[in-house]
């Protein structure tokens, strides 16, 4: 019985605290609708992307963050590269417009950070949690709007910038 309640207790720490914010989007699936607000709080909707260029949308816990800055900076310090391959960088998080403007001003990211302050997003996309550590994870897009490559990665956030441009060579 003292067996049984400790699943049941777990089960339900999990499901509050655990891996998995529900279904996750994975190579193959599309990538749904969204529109979010940028660092410049001008509305951005996926849609008016879709089907012209490729797409790296990484989500990442938090802006100024030790591994998230790394992760921003490398993506910046590669920016060039993901350009001559055609791809537009997105960064999604929770922290705020504010922030985000903030935080591309002070390390000069010539990419797009978008605020999702409720987290619907991370939620539509299924990005998955560790306890209560939002999830960085990287989905590569083509331009038929089909996720070909996700990297799910908490503390390597510069390999999320290698994998994308290994998937998006793979592509041109």
């Amino acid at each position: 019985m003292k067996i049984l309640k400790l699943i049941i207790a777990m089960t339900a720490f999990l499901q509050l605290w655990g891996t998995s914010s529900g279904a996750q989007i994975k190579t193959g699936d599309k990538v749904p609708s969204f529109t979010l607000q940028d660092q410049h709080g001008k509305n951005f909707d996926i849609n008016t992307v879709l089907g012209k260029q490729p797409l790296v949308i990484y989500f990442y816990p938090k802006d100024e963050t030790s591994v998230c800055t790394k992760e921003a900076c490398s993506f910046r310090d590669s920016y060039q590269e993901f350009q001559q391959l055609g791809a537009l960088v997105i960064g999604i998080s929770a922290d705020k417009v504010a922030s985000h403007k903030s935080f591309a001003t002070h390390h000069n990211l010539p990419f797009t950070l978008l605020s999702d302050p409720k987290n619907e997003v991370r939620k539509l996309f299924g990005v998955p949690k560790t306890f209560v550590i939002p999830g960085r994870v990287t989905y590569i897009v083509d331009k038929q709007g089909v996720v070909i490559h996700t990297f799910n990665s908490l503390r390597d956030g510069e390999k999320h910038v290698t994998e994308a441009l290994a998937a998006l060579r793979k592509i041109k």
